[in-house]
């Protein structure tokens, strides 16, 4: 499997109800890589919630930056992180 870097994404909340488990590694060069792989591999259900997500890459916000220009390394942590309500 050289060259394909494998990242860590972590389900929060919504997101982790969707998929079922709290993290998991997928192979991704990029954030929206990563969103499409956890989406192909959990669902649409899951796709939905993180259409929602705001997203951590190495502790660091994503933002509003298109998901394709995130790079992602070898060992990137992804964090997906639905809206919280408020109580």
């Amino acid at each position: 499997m050289t060259g394909v870097t494998e990242v860590t994404v972590r389900y929060w909340a919504a997101a982790r109800d969707a998929a079922g488990l709290t993290e998991e590694r997928l192979p991704a060069d990029t954030l929206a890589a990563a969103i499409a792989a956890a989406s192909d591999r959990h669902g649409e259900k899951l796709a939905e919630v993180l259409s929602l997500c705001s997203f951590l890459v190495d502790d660091e916000p994503a933002g509003r930056r298109d998901p394709a220009a995130v790079a992602l390394r070898p060992g990137s942590v992804v964090e997906a992180l639905p809206p919280f309500a408020g109580g």
